[in-house]
């Protein structure tokens, strides 16, 4: 009888307790609304969607796109081998390499970074899909399986329209989709910049890769078959004068070598590459003492400043040492006065009368130069913070990483709308933002009607808004008055671009969320120990 009064007992008392727990109010407290920077990174990534090439995938999720391309390659009787895929570089349907390879490897840096954080807003699926779009073409454009090439691809399409009225992607106005001319294929047997960027974009895409172990070796095989080529062949790929070279023209290639350089050793951990990208003469030949306007600003035809911070990055996470350490410094103690030249108080850059910096000199397209500084700054705070280093020096006075955090948010918060013109220069951010945007297949609707090369003319110079919203594309940006003219056949204020992008969303993510911080160790997973493991221990001793 105790026994069975005991068990009913207890079964009386746990159900009373349920239903107090059920009845009881429960205060969930939800989760604080996205800030603008998680809600542009958002938009920022869609942009790539609108610019795929090729046969779309299904979940695409831009209507107005279909699929485009399918043809390249294949229709130039001189290479006749499939080109299709790959991305559009901006308003037109040109796929230039060099600023291509830029852009997937901001990419897939910022990735391998902040994967946390791209996760946590739950983009990190999209932004590895769109650098694998982007990898995967790059693999098409030489024959990645060899070990040793002869030619790489440059571009697909031409935009020279010197010739007169000959069709081609910047003399017509149509949508991808309906391009019925030759679109010839440029290829170089001589191109050290294009290759060695090429190199870094593989190599960094392994490195976010390397949860899938067969694709993360092909990348980086791909990428040491191109690096081979870019050494041995020593040339600008733009210095004959070809098409590329209007539009994207290299000034050297050796800056290309130490960030190439660099990734190659983050994705192999080969030593050889560290050597050579710290080698003085290097350092030398890729500008890195003797200055100049444009030292510290990064770009797709600039990339010391970002192989600068990278290397810095190396020194303050695993400290080398000898041979490594005395360029490493120089590396380290440069990138501590690129992040100086930034603040507003050494006036080493005009600004704008709202701000914006005009890290390109008052030319017009500022606003690319302007995202990958931020980023710089942002990611160097955040290597700071992880090594307990809460500033650096310029000259006597000691600056907090706050003020890197801080500069890189007044100049996003200007692209985003804090500006004289209450504009947004990110399409779909806010309330107010560009309409006319410079882009052939956001110009034109989808309506089943193909209006050729000329005919789709009278959608350029319409004044109407676009019927497509390229949805998070960057234009190109004010003027150093901070004048903004939405103009649609005014590219240099209304043109986006694949690099311009991929800086915006790097930086996004860098400020996104709460708190800051980067991934420590990712980045070296290829990295062997860089000193001899320490001998073990003796036996106990025993009298």
């Amino acid at each position: 009888m105790w026994t069975l009064a005991v068990v009913f007992g207890s079964a009386a008392l746990a159900g009373l307790i349920t239903i107090i727990v059920k009845t009881v109010p429960h205060h969930h407290h939800p989760h604080p609304p996205p800030d603008n920077y998680t809600i542009a990174l958002h938009k920022a990534l869609m942009f790539f969607n609108a610019q795929r090439s090729g046969p779309l995938p299904k979940h695409n999720n831009v209507s107005w796109r279909g699929n485009s391309g399918l043809k390249d390659g294949l229709s130039d009787p001189a290479v006749h081998r499939s080109l299709v895929g790959g991305y559009y570089d901006a308003g037109d349907a040109i796929k230039f390499n060099f600023p291509a390879s830029f852009a997937m490897t901001m990419l897939s840096w910022s990735v391998i970074e902040y994967s946390a954080k791209y996760e946590a807003v739950g983009e990190l699926a999209h932004v590895r899909q769109i650098i694998k779009w982007g990898a995967d073409y790059l693999l098409k454009t030489f024959n990645s399986s060899a070990d040793t090439i002869d030619r790489i691809t440059a571009q697909v399409g031409a935009g020279d329209t010197s010739g007169g009225s000959m069709p081609n992607d910047h003399y017509c106005w149509m949508r991808p989709e309906d391009i019925d001319y030759p679109r010839p294929v440029y290829e170089c047997d001589s191109c050290s910049d294009l290759a060695a960027e090429m190199a870094a974009a593989l190599a960094a895409a392994s490195i976010v890769f390397k949860d899938s172990e067969a694709y993360s070796r092909k990348l980086v095989h791909g990428a040491s078959t191109v690096w081979n080529f870019a050494r041995l062949q020593r040339a600008r790929y733009s210095s004959s004068g070809s098409d590329p070279a209007k539009f994207y023209n290299s000034t050297s290639y050796w800056d290309e070598f130490v960030w190439g350089g660099s990734w190659m050793y983050l994705a192999t951990g080969n030593s050889s590459y560290l050597q050579l990208t710290t080698n003085p003469k290097m350092a030398k030949h890729a500008g890195a003492f003797w200055g100049g306007p444009d030292y510290g600003v990064l770009s797709w035809d600039n990339k010391l400043p970002g192989a600068q911070v990278l290397l810095s990055r190396l020194r303050l996470f695993l400290s080398p040492g000898y041979p490594y350490e005395e360029i490493l410094r120089t590396f380290h103690n440069q990138t501590d006065i690129v992040m100086c030249s930034f603040l507003p108080v050494f006036k080493s850059f005009n600004r704008t009368k709202g701000g914006l910096i005009q890290l390109n000199h008052g030319r017009s397209q500022p606003l690319q130069y302007v995202v990958n500084a931020a980023f710089l700054a942002v990611v160097y705070s955040d290597y700071l913070e992880a090594v307990d280093t809460p500033g650096w020096y310029c000259g006597p006075n000691f600056f907090p990483t706050s003020a890197l955090r801080d500069f890189a948010k007044t100049q996003i918060d200007y692209i985003l709308g804090k500006n004289p013109q209450k504009m947004s220069y990110v399409v779909g951010f806010g309330d107010r933002y560009p309409k006319h945007v410079h882009h052939r297949g956001a110009s034109i609707p989808k309506n089943g009607i193909n209006y050729g090369c000329k005919g789709g003319w009278k959608w350029r110079d319409t004044k109407n808004p676009n019927p497509n919203t390229i949805v998070g594309a960057m234009v190109a940006g004010p003027d150093r008055h901070d004048g903004f003219h939405d103009v649609r056949t005014n590219y240099n204020y209304t043109e986006p671009t694949l690099a311009g992008n991929a800086g915006l969303v790097a930086v996004l993510v860098a400020l996104s969320g709460e708190g800051s911080g980067v991934d420590k160790n990712s980045i070296f997973s290829a990295v062997p120990p860089l000193f001899p493991a320490p001998p073990p221990p003796p036996s106990p001793w025993s009298p």
